[in-house]
């Protein structure tokens, strides 16, 4: 059983051309209720972040939550992700993936998160209120 925080508030997926200079806006640091990735590849950079962060310049996709593992992974950990992301794709439920440092996140559509939680607890799994 894995125990998962619903962090408050909604989520951008959000795609900056290649080269692009990362917007001021992204905080820097931000505080233990929010999260913020950024990927780059050849392809393009990659934002995931609080909504009301967004670039202005990028392609954003808006509305969703996201779910964080609550104990940290201590090392890469066979099947973590593997547990969190099969029972939503069971459930039909469109999932975004990332993994840190010390944890990994799920984030769902807004408009899914009761199927969501739900799939995620029949599982074994628990998703505790943020």
């Amino acid at each position: 059983m894995l125990d998962l925080a619903l962090l408050p508030g909604e989520y951008a997926v959000c795609r900056l051309p290649a080269g692009t200079p990362l917007p001021a806006g992204l905080p820097v640091a931000p505080d233990d209720t929010e999260v913020v990735t950024v990927s780059w590849t050849a392809q393009g950079i990659s934002v995931i972040c609080p909504s009301g962060r967004a670039p202005e310049q990028a392609a954003v996709e808006t509305e969703w939550r996201c779910l964080r593992l609550v104990e940290p992974v201590d090392g890469p950990v066979t099947g973590t992700l593997a547990a969190l992301v099969s029972p939503l794709a069971e459930a039909r439920v469109n999932v975004v993936a990332f993994s840190t440092y010390d944890t990994d996140h799920v984030l769902v559509p807004a408009v899914h998160l009761a199927e969501a939680t739900a799939a995620l607890e029949r599982a074994g799994h628990r998703v505790l209120p943020s």
